[in-house]
């Protein structure tokens, strides 16, 4: 390392003696006890208000999958109620213990995303393309509110990943792969959040608490891996992915998030040189530097419960989430014996005071109390917020073909709304939207939102034209124009990291649609809904118009402002969008020139005509999905589905009606939400299974310490009282066996449920979850009658089975 190299930054705060008075004050009165627990943060799903008072913990957070009660999804009453009662359990006295306010931090990366009802901006992948500062700047002062209003004084954001692989699942967090870009919009949105330094609404009651992050090269790792290893010189570790750093600390950004990822083989999370030497010494951060969830778990030598290097190597509070009882112990021990030096202690104690102070979290008293949250039903989700997000959406549009100038499109003309997206918030809002994965919600989640479809619908039918909505493409009457709606499906983090930039490797049924249409001699305009962009020529090519609409939120009229012209024909808004990040010309990455290059978009008063491009991809082989291994009761591509009789012999699953050579296991098809769409399976005798094994062993480690469940879809009509299993493989020597029988024995018979298995289980069973080869293995005694439709990886589901022993 060579800081002497690294930019300098300006931090805004010049020395305050009254702030250092109060600080050292509050210290003096502070235990050593009372003092680590400042350094440790926990969430709200493993910790009460009581744990608060009894630790004196100095900050809370709310993960993506954590809500008040623990309920799946919690309204703007709810946070409320939660802030109130962790506020009060801090700032109860007892004794001697002087009171010291909470941090409450959350994920409020496009709005205050997980809280029902409220505004969801576009993911930053989609904002980058409207290269307009003061748009990011009125989206973190609505989302500040917002999260402000529900008494959460701290937002983990923004991200100032610069990402240069978005095979990375979380590049739809970056604002782009241009360094440029991202440095202007840290200004901008870090600002918003907190206000502007030396103004009156700094940090004011209607402003949070802003977090860079995640310091850093998280966008730079090797093949796009989250949390993964960025391979780099120093040179484009400091130019490129430290570029929004300088300018964060400039605009007096309060925190700073160490990575979950490594700088060559170095864990960044304990890297002194980087996190001490660099952010602290050379650019002068005088901020609070926190880890990521459980990252200082990762550094060499430590457990989620123990990590001394951490903070010695100069992080302040580390994010604990499940973890934290045990770090506070083992924190508090070493501390005692000197191995974290009492200085270290005094130093992340002061950081952390000064935040707290400079936020005035010592005179906003109790979030009851403050006008902001009173009003806090007004705030969410208001008029005014929205306006701004449909402005956003607007903005944030990229037309890449509009050959012989369909778009824009008449309003008083029959126009057809199909694809998978054309009514579908969720699949338009991403992750990070009510929960950690975006999944498993329905429209009527999001009070006050439209969906795409319904923009367009309500516009055309204004200007006496005709519209519906059929995701599936059919019609009563042939339309003049049809907009197909599609793409990615919800993902957050790890998640989201795919191989190449394929669009659903062996599922074509969005080109099919596109092509059908277009067959019957119908226009259409395809508008692609993805986090990234990702090898589409072939739908390129088979539509008429090809808009990449990126995930824009909760206002899908956004889209159809630009959509649409105005009844008298003029053009009501144009598209502004310049790709912030390049389109690819194949789906393997850094092969060729761009498709597209940065900087690039259509609009109206263009009229160039895109060519037939190349339809070949560039990859070969077989592309084996990862996390899906059975769906609509039939294996996924690349995974072989048997039934297994007592004795061992084995047939195939693929062809219903079956039934295993020696009678014990019976499978027919049913349906459940389409014509036969899954399997039941009925037991004629104990010991025999059901089995997927893939063609080559997985990988499935990182989804492990995630807290990634394997989910199965399922249907009880009859349980015997022999116990079930499910379980997880590699090979006889290693199967990793989780007992069902007491979770399936609860269940309502006939009704379908998720039934979860956190993958921890199969691991702590015996599973090695570094080599995979049977990911879903299930048995049940004489008498089961058992229905399944789908069985994959993911993090929503009905019911969890408890494994603990």
């Amino acid at each position: 390392m060579h800081p002497d190299t690294w930019p300098r930054a300006t931090w805004p705060f010049p020395r305050d003696n009254a702030l250092e008075t109060r600080v050292s004050a509050l210290m003096a009165k502070m235990t050593v006890e009372e003092k680590v627990g400042q350094l440790v943060q926990a969430d709200i799903l493993s910790v009460t208000p009581d744990d608060v008072r009894k630790y004196h913990l100095g900050a809370i957070l709310a993960g993506g999958n954590s809500k008040p009660h623990g309920t799946v999804t919690a309204t703007v009453d709810e946070w409320k109620a939660a802030s109130e009662a962790f506020y009060r359990a801090a700032m109860e006295t007892n004794g001697d213990h002087p009171p010291i306010p909470l941090l409450f931090g959350i994920d409020a990366v496009h709005g205050h995303n997980n809280v029902v009802g409220a505004t969801l901006f576009p993911q930053n992948s989609a904002l980058g393309n409207a290269h307009d500062p003061e748009l990011i700047r009125e989206i973190g002062e609505a989302t500040a509110a917002e999260v402000r209003a529900t008494g959460i004084n701290w937002s983990f954001a923004p991200t100032l990943a610069v990402p240069q692989d978005v095979r990375w699942g979380r590049s739809y967090e970056g604002y782009s792969q241009d360094p440029k870009i991202v440095a202007q919009y840290a200004t901008a949105m870090i600002e918003g959040l907190q206000g502007k330094v030396g103004t009156p609404q700094f940090l004011d009651g209607a402003h949070v608490l802003a977090s860079a992050k995640h310091f850093l090269a998280d966008g730079g790792t090797h093949n796009g891996k989250d949390q993964g290893d960025a391979q780099i010189t120093e040179a484009a570790l400091r130019d490129i992915h430290a570029a929004g750093y300088v300018p964060a600390i400039d605009a007096g950004v309060q925190v700073i998030m160490a990575s979950f990822s490594s700088w060559n083989g170095r864990k960044i999370t304990g890297d002194k040189a980087l996190i001490t030497d660099v952010l602290k010494q050379r650019m002068d951060f005088q901020g609070l530097v926190v880890g990521d969830w459980n990252a200082h778990g990762q550094v060499p030598g430590c457990t989620n419960e123990d990590c001394p290097t951490a903070y010695n190597a100069g992080l302040d509070m580390l994010m604990a989430p499940d973890s934290w009882r045990g770090l506070y112990e083992h924190t508090l021990a070493e501390v005692k014996s000197g191995a974290i030096p009492m200085a270290r202690l005094d130093d992340a104690v002061a950081r952390i005071l000064r935040v707290k102070f400079r936020a005035g979290l010592f005179e906003a008293g109790a979030p009851s109390t403050q006008p902001i949250v009173q009003k806090a039903n007004e705030i969410v989700g208001s008029p005014a917020h929205r306006a701004i997000a449909r402005r956003a959406v607007r903005e944030s549009l990229v037309l890449l073909k509009n050959n012989n100038g369909l778009l824009p499109l008449d309003p008083r003309r029959r126009i057809l709304i199909a694809g998978e997206g054309a009514d579908n918030i969720s699949r338009q809002s991403g992750g990070w939207t009510l929960n950690w994965q975006g999944t498993g919600l329905k429209n009527a989640d999001f009070p006050g939102a439209q969906s795409i479809g319904a923009g367009i619908v309500e516009q055309v039918k204004a200007a006496g034209g005709s519209a519906e909505i059929e995701t599936d493409g059919h019609f009563t009457a042939k339309p003049d124009v049809a907009v197909v709606v599609f793409g990615e499906d919800p993902y957050a983090e790890f998640q989201g990291d795919i191989p190449n930039l394929l669009f659903r490797p062996g599922d074509d049924h969005d080109l099919e649609l596109i092509r059908h249409l277009r067959g019957q001699g119908i226009p259409v305009v395809a508008v692609f809904l993805s986090g990234r962009p990702l090898w589409m020529n072939r739908e390129i090519n088979a539509a008429d118009a090809f808009v990449a609409a990126w995930l824009p939120g909760s206002e899908g009229g956004g889209v159809a402002d630009v959509l649409l012209r105005k009844r008298d024909g003029g053009i009501a808004h144009d598209f502004h969008g310049k790709l912030a990040y390049a389109w690819p010309s194949t789906a393997v990455v850094g092969q060729g020139a761009p498709q597209f290059p940065l900087g690039y978009g259509l609009s109206y008063a263009d009229h160039a005509t895109v060519r037939p491009l190349p339809e070949v991809s560039g990859i070969t082989g077989e592309q084996i999905p990862v996390g899906n291994y059975l769906d609509r009761g039939k294996a996924v591509h690349g995974y072989a589905f048997t039934l297994v009789d007592a004795k061992g012999a084995a047939i195939t699953g693929d062809v219903s009606p079956a039934t295993t050579p020696d009678g014990s296991l019976h499978m027919a098809a049913l349906d459940y939400k389409a014509q036969e769409d899954a399997r039941r399976f009925t037991w004629n005798a104990g010991n025999a299974q059901l089995a997927i094994h893939a063609r080559a062993p997985l990988d499935l480690d990182r989804e492990t310490n995630g807290d990634v469940l394997l989910v199965t879809t399922l249907r009880v009509d009859a349980l015997p009282t022999q116990d079930a299993w499910i379980a997880m493989g590699c090979g006889k020597a290693c199967q990793g066996r989780v007992s069902l029988g007491k979770t399936l024995s609860t269940l309502a018979a006939g009704q379908w449920v998720r039934v979860g298995v956190p993958l921890k289980c199969f691991r702590a069973a015996g599973a090695d979850m570094h080599h995979i080869d049977q990911p879903f293995a299930w048995s049940a005694g004489k008498g089961a009658d058992i229905a399944i439709s789908r069985v994959a990886l993911g993090t929503d589901v009905d019911r969890v089975v408890d494994c603990v022993k």
